[in-house]
């Protein structure tokens, strides 16, 4: 039976690492030949297929859901129902709608829109809107967020930007009650902690600011403070306490079977939590863990402490195969196991300390290796945090929060609750923020496979029982993951990365011993990709310092990010072509025209038209020369900017060309681009973007010069080892199966 299990979660969670689906054709050998097995003595193998069968055909029916290609970038009136809760952040209110209807085409079973400048929404409501919707995509980089994943384990088939629109029918019936007690939530006095007090019993974490998000992330109790399994599983193991100390006081009925109803009312808590929150999937996860925990210990003890966790794992994984795609999914399933391995076998019940101080322990050391491998960071006051945390808000404040919210109707009593629960939050979130500055999170450099699984085994030894004698052996099996082996860059060669952020410029210059960033991609109200997404995939490459930050010029699409990056990094010196115009927390250099400089035989040269009369025309442009191979980046500049180039004299032949202001028509002029004849053109871009980059005449200009054409739309970020006069890398060219082409 274990065996079986065993085979047919492997075929399932095989999902996860696949490159690309197989056809039907093959589906259906697969099929087949599983089935036969069932009956021959490889019926393991046979459930693997299976397994890995009905993964794939559940994933080929999320993409077949996607919105049609051309369709793509299409503006449509549609009609649909708004579900969940909508999430208002910094002037945008980001939803999800169902059943969505337009006279003009079939569209997918799940939006996700936002809208600026919204009207209320609630859920249940039903909408016609105009939405000019997007098939999945999200930005592509190193040891980033991958946006694409986290759309396809929703099964959102398209996203979108609402132009207009007007309510058809309101609220009808019980589909709002969540919003409805959401708003009476923010209504109360708590402290200011309102919103947390939402996160905790909804599920809605869009009324936590950036600052509490910054602490909980830096103090790893997100899963804390935003009801989590965690959550159902505190909420079921009290319930479960109560009937037990009852029976233990002899104030149980003696003719009711304690254990019994210590199980049944558990779940029936834990289920009416999981309503509360909306029932999504890690609520789904943490459920029928329980579930089957229960289960086992209402009939099945004797089966031993891991068939519950193989049971919960394999039913999730038949309900949604598309699980396995989420990063909480697997932190959940590895903190479970991780206590299981700690607590099982052991001589002696330990005391309530002993409880505490170990399961911190096992999932500081036992959870790293996973999170690296996610490209998660690692919480160094984490243990600390949540040794103190996790009693304070399972015995506090998730009682006062949900007893509060269940009486609210009692005038006095409910808001009186939750104002007690406000004080603890206020208290909490005090202690947090200080253990967040004294101990930041980290997030440390990408480590190989093979450093990833020889951790992975290491911890499992670390933690096994005192006496085993292979124990520090497991602590020294970490030593790659903490230290991964770097391959240097070599002497007179440089890694250029062209990072993907959109509609903006980031691109890391990296020598042996040194590392320059030229700009800091774009940030508006509700996205810092500095911080989102130029950090990670910094620190994911192990960067630690910037020797330099050039950033060309003040627009926001190409500086936007550098208060994140001077608030994350050190950086050695800072460089502008619009020094003036920066508003950073320390001022920058000016960039000067014809300064030289060498790193580890590499050369740098900037040139900046001093006297130029617009933004763009005063980028510091930066060129890159190694062992006779250049790049030259150009900022935003324009035509005119061109012609100073060129007037000047300079040799501007350049191998490879990032093309000025994303491809824009008043750049990449025709004397330009032959005094460039790059055999390479770059372009940062953001897919489909509404100033139509790269102009179709500057593409047709750079393809009649012979130049190959790079997009970061199409190719998600672009590496270069320039000095080895090879070839270019895009991301997008590691395939994955739900990853856009």
């Amino acid at each position: 039976m274990r065996l079986g299990m065993i085979a047919l979660c492997s075929g399932l969670l095989c999902l996860r690492f696949l490159p690309v689906l197989p056809g039907s054709g093959a589906l259906l050998m697969l099929t087949v030949l599983g089935a036969a097995l069932l009956v021959s003595r490889f019926h393991p193998f046979g459930l693997f297929l299976l397994g890995l069968a009905w993964a794939c055909t559940s994933a080929q029916w999320a993409l077949d859901d996607r919105l049609p290609s051309e369709l793509d970038g299409q503006t449509l009136w549609l009609q649909g129902r708004v579900t969940g809760l909508p999430e208002a952040d910094a002037g945008v209110v980001r939803f999800y709608l169902e059943a969505a209807e337009s006279r003009r085409t079939a569209l997918p079973q799940r939006l996700r829109l936002s809208w600026y400048g919204a009207p209320p929404l609630a859920a249940g409501e039903v909408w016609r809107l105009a939405v000019r919707l997007k098939r999945p995509r999200g930005l592509v980089n190193p040891h980033a967020f991958d946006y694409e994943a986290w759309l396809t384990a929703r099964r959102i088939g398209a996203t979108g930007t609402v132009k207009a629109g007007e309510r058809l029918h309101a609220v009808d019936g019980p589909s709002g009650w969540r919003d409805s007690l959401r708003r009476r939530l923010l209504a109360v006095e708590a402290r200011g902690r309102e919103g947390t007090l939402a996160a905790l019993v909804l599920g809605d974490g869009s009324g936590l600011s950036d600052a509490d998000w910054q602490i909980l992330q830096a103090t790893g109790t997100v899963h804390l403070l935003v009801i989590s399994g965690q959550h159902v599983a505190l909420l079921g193991g009290l319930l479960y306490a109560l009937v037990l100390g009852l029976f233990r006081l002899g104030w149980w009925p003696r003719q009711w079977p304690w254990l019994s109803f210590a199980c049944g009312l558990a779940m029936l808590g834990a289920l009416g939590y999981g309503l509360l929150a909306g029932f999504e999937v890690p609520v789904q996860r943490a459920c029928a863990m329980l579930a089957v925990l229960l289960l086992w210990r209402w009939r099945f003890r004797h089966l031993g402490v891991w068939l519950p966790l193989l049971v919960a794992l394999t039913l999730l994984l038949l309900a949604e195969p598309l699980a396995s795609l989420q990063p909480g999914f697997w932190l959940s399933f590895a903190a479970v196991a991780l206590l299981a391995w700690c607590f099982s076998g052991r001589l002696g019940p330990p005391a309530a300390w002993q409880v505490l101080l170990r399961a911190q322990w096992a999932m500081a050391l036992g959870l790293l290796p996973l999170l690296l491998a996610l490209g998660l960071p690692v919480s160094t006051s984490g243990p600390l945090a949540n040794l103190l945390a996790v009693p304070w808000v399972g015995i506090a404040v998730v009682p006062l929060a949900l007893l509060g919210t269940l009486l609210l109707s009692l005038p006095g009593v409910g808001g009186s609750l939750l104002w007690l629960a406000g004080i603890q939050l206020e208290l909490l979130f005090a202690l947090l923020a200080w253990l967040a500055e004294l101990a930041p999170a980290l997030q440390l450099t990408a480590a190989p496979g093979w450093a990833v699984l020889l951790g992975m085994l290491g911890v499992l030894l670390a933690l096994s029982p005192v006496g085993v004698p292979v124990r520090l052996f497991g602590a020294l099996m970490l030593l790659p993951l903490l230290w991964p082996p770097v391959v240097a860059v070599p002497d007179g060669q440089a890694e250029v990365h062209l990072l993907d952020v959109g509609q903006g410029l980031a691109v890391l210059v990296r020598t042996r011993r040194h590392e320059a960033l030229y700009d800091a991609g774009p940030a508006s109200r509700s996205f810092d990709s500095g911080e989102k997404v130029v950090l990670p995939t910094l620190r994911g490459l192990g960067v630690r310092q910037l020797d330099l930050l050039l950033l060309s010029h003040a627009d926001q699409d190409h500086a936007g990010g550098a208060a994140a990056l001077l608030a994350g990094l050190p950086v050695t010196r800072l460089l502008s072509g619009e020094a003036p115009a920066l508003q950073l927390s320390r001022p920058a250099e000016a960039c000067r025209d014809g300064e030289r400089w060498q790193w580890d035989g590499v050369q740098f040269t900037t040139w900046v038209w001093s006297t130029a009369t617009n933004a763009n025309d005063a980028s510091c442009v930066l060129l890159v020369e190694a062992q006779g191979e250049r790049l030259l980046l150009t900022g935003d500049i324009g035509v005119a900017g061109e012609r100073h180039l060129l007037d000047s004299g300079r040799d501007l032949h350049a191998d490879w060309l990032l093309a000025a202001h994303h491809g824009s028509r008043s750049s990449s002029s025709a004397a330009f681009v032959a005094a460039v004849a790059p055999r390479a053109v770059l372009f940062s871009r953001g897919w489909l973007n509404s100033f139509g980059h790269p102009h179709p005449s500057v593409v047709a200009r750079y393809r009649a010069a012979g130049a190959r054409l790079h997009d970061t739309a199409g190719e998600g970020a672009l590496r270069i080892r320039l000095g080895r006069h090879g070839a270019l890398a895009g991301e997008r060219g590691e395939s994955r199966f739900w990853r856009e082409k």
